[in-house]
């Protein structure tokens, strides 16, 4: 076999600049990451005739993007804090104690735990 029968990739020359070209990944859509949907059926829940319009739409979902922000945040600090590698339903319940004032609290727990009930219990199932 001669050597030009063989297809050898070189290095770019200073010519040829190195192009990368663009992969989309199907995880990296956080960026367009909406709560619009949820905000929307809690809404249809509680008030099934009421509208809501963009602005109201964007503050809510301005509104829930940074709680969650904060609770991430809070949970992360003592995952550090107690030197665990793996956040746990722990973590994060200690962390919504920590974000939410008093009474709000007590029920967003109480509404986590319900809803990790009903998940597990979907998964026996």
């Amino acid at each position: 076999m001669a050597l030009k029968d063989k297809k050898l990739k070189m290095p770019p020359t200073v010519e040829e600049p190195m192009v990368k070209k663009k992969v989309k990944s199907k995880n990296k859509d956080n960026a367009n990451e909406s709560y619009e949907r949820y905000i929307f059926k809690v809404l249809r829940q509680v008030h099934p005739k009421m509208r809501i319009s963009k602005q109201a739409m964007a503050v809510m979902q301005s509104c829930v993007t940074d709680t969650f922000d904060r609770i991430a945040m809070e949970a992360n600090r003592l995952c550090r804090q107690m030197k665990h590698t793996t956040m746990t339903h722990r973590e994060i319940q200690s962390a919504v104690r920590l974000v939410f004032p008093g009474e709000l609290s007590k029920h967003a727990v109480s509404e986590g735990c319900k809803a990790v009930m009903m998940f597990n219990a979907k998964g026996e199932t």
